[in-house]
């Protein structure tokens, strides 16, 4: 074995424990909370995404309609709608013009999975400051599970787990594949899961 490749492989999986450990448990819980009330209220629940994270928001979008029983949606799952939008009326506006559609209203949450966050001044993801913006002001709860320092979605949500930066180098991989714990944790949680996963229905 390579001895540079193997201490690469060392450090990234305890890069990944340091991520485990700094996690914001408090957060967690009151994410899990909203959503619970989201659904008791007969609300819906938007993800949104962009790159690896739109991927993240396609797959949690099955497991909180499959194991939560929470009516979910990822406006990156309609390509047609997205890059008509992205064409026609321009990329900032692709999540705030589907959630008007959607007749976005108080019960709901938008979730965003993002590395960022948005951030308007840097023109990073301003299509989830917008769609943010647009939430707020029509009364929809915020939720965020985010990288770096969380940026637009961590000032404006009423709850986000920020994955800790631990290396400034590998702030991607980290923050996208601690969004799929994270998720994952949710919908196996007591609060939440309603439906029993495949494997586990097996195994007993």
């Amino acid at each position: 074995m390579n001895p540079k490749t193997t201490n690469f492989t060392h450090q990234f999986l305890d890069e990944a424990s340091q991520v485990i450990a700094g996690l914001n448990i408090e957060a967690i819980e009151k994410a899990v909370a909203i959503l619970a009330e989201t659904r008791a209220g007969g609300g819906r629940l938007f993800i949104l995404g962009v790159g690896g994270s739109a991927g993240n928001a396609s797959h949690a979008t099955n497991d909180f309609r499959k194991i939560v029983g929470l009516e979910t949606y990822a406006p990156t799952d309609n390509v047609s709608e997205l890059t008509a939008r992205t064409n026609d009326e321009g990329w900032a506006t692709v999540f705030s013009e589907w959630l008007k559609v959607s007749r976005l209203r108080p019960a709901d949450t938008v979730l965003v999975f993002s590395v960022g966050g948005g951030n308007i001044e840097k023109n990073v993801s301003p299509n989830l400051v917008s769609a943010l913006q647009y939430a707020k002001s029509v009364g929809a709860k915020i939720l965020g599970i985010v990288g770096r320092d969380g940026g637009y979605t961590a000032r404006v949500a009423d709850a986000v787990v920020l994955i800790p930066t631990v290396n400034a180098e590998n702030v991607t991989p980290h923050a996208e594949a601690f969004q799929a714990i994270v998720w994952h944790l949710m919908v196996s949680h007591p609060a939440l899961k309603r439906a029993q996963t495949k494997w586990e229905s097996v195994t007993k």
